[in-house]
């Protein structure tokens, strides 16, 4: 068995409804549920998985996806159905960077057809997330990029809103602790990706993998005014393990106590925290994928024999 659950803002475009009635031409065979307000994304989700859902497919943004994991992980492990996705977003990070369709009637096909593959979930405290944590100047942008300008413009909204905003920048001090390292640090951008990408494209976390048991961290920390802007760009295209004003490591757990609140997203949901932890559950999930995705680390199992099973 199939469940789509829609955004409800998104329900209504001719793409998506053609899409739907493709597949249903093509012979799938699945149920579609309408979202109508917050919440209703992770109640529908952790209800497909009480009742014997084999697959559910969230069809809307990043948001709505989030949403989704929720629901999915207030379920046994063993009760979770294989999530795939639908993206309907504007900036749809995680599909584009796995590499699936965005187009509706080819998205919902791939989200049908292909093979799901186990994939890490890491949690920031109770919330959970399948993509990218981002803390400070990222959530800021993401939280300011008014709704009509990221429909006009797409993810491309969230590169313009960044570039005005830039020249007045916040840093949030505070303790980083990580395994085996800690540092106290003035923030500029933290980043902790499952995947590789957030804020419509922006590659900040580029070699993460889904499957492989850590967090990939990007800390660009303590530089003063535009004067040294030119550094930190410099050291964001080299990727220093440790820079003068830049630090990527991997670790399964990341620690942060702030000296004052510090704004973050979650696959684009908005909260504010002074202190978190992040960590990890391992193959939490399984997500529905090409196989030849390229953030999937470990060895693909032999799933051919599963679609009959969720019809």
């Amino acid at each position: 068995m199939i469940s789509l659950i829609l955004n409800g803002m998104k329900a209504q475009l001719p793409a998506v409804r053609e899409a739907v009635n493709a597949r249903r031409k093509a012979g799938d065979v699945f149920e579609v549920f309408v979202t109508w307000e917050p919440g209703d994304a992770a109640r529908m989700a952790e209800q497909a998985g009480k009742t014997g859902v084999k697959r559910l497919i969230a069809g809307g943004g990043d948001g709505t996806v989030n949403e989704v994991v929720k629901g999915l992980m207030r379920l046994p492990r063993g009760r979770r159905p294989e999530l795939g996705i639908l993206p309907l977003g504007s900036a749809n990070d995680l599909a584009t960077s796995v590499g699936l369709p965005l187009d509706a009637e080819p998205a919902l096909g791939a989200a049908m057809q292909l093979d799901a593959f186990p994939v890490d979930v890491p949690r920031l405290g109770d919330h959970y997330y399948l993509n990218m944590a981002s803390g400070g100047f990222g959530p800021e942008i993401t939280s300011s990029t008014p709704k009509t300008l990221k429909r006009l413009l797409g993810g491309g909204a969230y590169s313009l809103i960044g570039a005005l905003r830039a020249w007045q920048y916040k840093l949030y001090p505070g303790q980083l602790e990580w395994e085996g390292g800690k540092r106290r640090a003035s923030l500029f951008l933290l980043a902790i990706g499952n995947g590789i990408q957030a804020g419509g494209g922006q590659p900040l976390t580029p070699e993460a993998k889904l499957d492989d048991g850590l967090l990939d961290v990007l800390v660009i920390r303590d530089f003063k005014g535009l004067s040294q802007m030119r550094q930190v760009i410099a050291e964001l295209q080299s990727r220093p393990r440790q820079g003068e004003f830049v630090d990527v490591f991997r670790t399964p757990w990341l620690t942060f106590e702030g000296d004052v609140e510090l704004p973050i997203t979650l696959d684009g949901e908005p909260c504010q925290r002074q202190e978190f932890r992040v960590e990890l559950d391992p193959g939490a999930l399984s997500l529905v994928l090409p196989p030849d995705c390229a953030l999937l680390s470990r060895e693909r199992p032999d799933t051919s024999a599963q679609l009959a099973s969720r019809q």
